[in-house]
């Protein structure tokens, strides 16, 4: 009751004060964006991982040989944020990488309150996060997008301990590689909720570090509520492009 009552005290604040909306990339160059891929040091675009392509920021595997565990992540570094409502369109493309997992056949997403990019373990292979999971159709089958992963995080569903590392939403299967539109609305560490195609698909509370991924350097912060991070986007063995990158505070 009253969680219920705290999330529609937050949507009348939201509604009464309309922010304008931010675009974080500009559509022509990686300005205000760092890259972190595993076994690399911070930005170094290895293989050219990520690039600049007909207005979208696109992740490339044109000139791999097989994927090798180089998870990587593309994060915009010009500011942290905490109240914020994002916005995107992604797309898949083409064929998954030789080497990547099976799971990441069209598979990425969205980093919500990450790590500074700059106190990742060289070998790590994800920053701790909130993951909204972009996901798309393989031709038959449910598979649902804007879910929720937790690297190196607990959260809440229900009022109690998520008992996965995925939880699926409750969003329709996007089968054609068409562009699909992503939101997710942030209040700190107490909601977050995923939105596709304009539908809520899912929410959670509670965001703290915890779980099995919680890298060497940050066991001492197990339990510490995450209020405030970077965004970033994944590259986890599929081409994908991202565009309409926006955000307004809340």
């Amino acid at each position: 009751m009253r969680l219920a009552y705290f999330i529609s005290f937050l949507l009348i604040i939201s509604c009464n004060n309309e922010p304008e909306w931010k675009y974080l990339f500009n559509g022509e160059n990686l300005d205000g964006w760092e890259i972190k891929i595993r076994e690399h040091k911070i930005g170094e675009n290895y293989n050219n991982t990520f690039k600049v392509d007909n207005g979208t920021i696109k992740v490339s595997y044109e000139e791999y040989d097989e994927f090798d565990k180089k998870f990587g992540h593309i994060f915009y570094v010009k500011e942290k944020f905490k109240n914020y409502h994002l916005s995107l369109d992604y797309k898949f493309s083409g064929s998954h990488l030789k080497g990547a997992p099976s799971w990441s056949i069209k598979n990425s997403g969205i980093m919500l309150h990450c790590q500074d990019p700059y106190t990742m373990l060289i070998d790590q292979e994800f920053p701790i996060s909130s993951e909204a999971q972009l996901l798309g159709g393989l031709g038959e089958g449910e598979r649902s997008t804007a879910n929720m992963c937790s690297p190196g995080t607990d959260v809440d569903i229900d009022g109690s301990l998520a008992k996965y590392h995925c939880i699926n939403s409750l969003s329709k299967t996007f089968h054609e590689d068409d562009w699909v539109n992503v939101e997710v609305i942030v209040y700190s560490d107490s909601l977050i909720q995923h939105f596709a195609e304009g539908e809520k698909v899912l929410t959670y509370t509670n965001l703290r570090v915890g779980g099995d991924k919680v890298p060497g350097n940050f066991l001492d912060k197990i339990g510490m509520p995450l209020t405030e991070g970077y965004i970033s986007l994944q590259s986890e063995g599929h081409p994908v492009s991202f565009r309409n990158i926006k955000i307004k505070k809340l």
